[in-house]
């Protein structure tokens, strides 16, 4: 049976605000983005070319400080059998993917990143969002090392074919060590890299990439241009 998967309505994404690049106002959108009154589930062969509909993804990226003070970062190429076959053969360093309804197991609200209710501000994320990402992670790397874990921001791209059709979650999982080793056939050439050496590259990278490199740990003038 073909998936169907978490989409919203790109009209939605646009009342809430619109931007191309990338938000840090994880609040302003997510609460909405993941309502049951908002999120729908669409075959994805429905939805892979139509605009009028954005495919939630959560974008996970790790994150190592070595004992020098540089930020080093999980990434690897996406090989020709993974997902996205308009992304194959560009380097990443998120993995993730779609939420399927078969996500939708579990069905209590859960309280993310570790805040109280009154602390988040009423805005809670959904069980099923969770399920997938965390089915996202485990079919994809194997973790070797404490983390702490975040939600840091959104992604959207709307220059690329890709990203017109998507619009990204990311988390940021802050690791003790960088032991992080791929668990799936396709993901190729993985492993730690210096953020100085990516944004000497940024060519090799997907968009999304990019765009969260910069933003995240470039320079505050260069992450400023795409930020809100």
């Amino acid at each position: 049976m073909e998936e169907s998967v978490l989409v919203v309505p790109t009209e939605l994404f646009r009342r809430l605000g619109y931007f191309n690049g990338f938000s840090r106002d994880v609040m302003r959108y997510c609460g909405e983005l993941l309502s049951p009154d908002n999120v729908l589930f669409r075959l994805r062969s429905e939805v892979e070319a139509n605009p009028e509909f954005k495919q939630l993804i959560p974008y996970m990226i790790f994150s190592y400080n070595d004992p020098e003070g540089g930020v080093q970062l999980f990434q690897y190429v996406r090989g020709k059998g993974m997902g996205e076959s308009r992304l194959h053969s560009k380097r990443s360093v998120g993995v993730g993917g779609h939420i399927s309804s078969e996500d939708l197991i579990c069905s209590d609200k859960f309280d993310f990143g570790g805040t109280s209710l009154s602390d988040s501000g009423g805005v809670l994320f959904r069980d099923f969002y969770r399920e997938g990402m965390l089915r996202e992670l485990r079919e994809e790397v194997v973790i070797g090392s404490r983390y702490k874990e975040s939600c840091v921001g959104l992604i959207n791209d709307d220059e690329t074919e890709v990203g017109l059709v998507h619009l990204g979650i990311v988390h940021l999982f802050e690791l003790e060590q960088p032991l992080v080793k791929s668990n799936e056939v396709d993901l190729i050439e993985s492993g730690f890299i210096s953020v100085e050496e990516m944004l000497q590259n940024m060519t090799e990278f997907e968009s999304w990439s990019a765009i969260c490199v910069k933003a995240l740990f470039g320079q505050k003038e260069d992450a400023s241009q795409n930020t809100q």
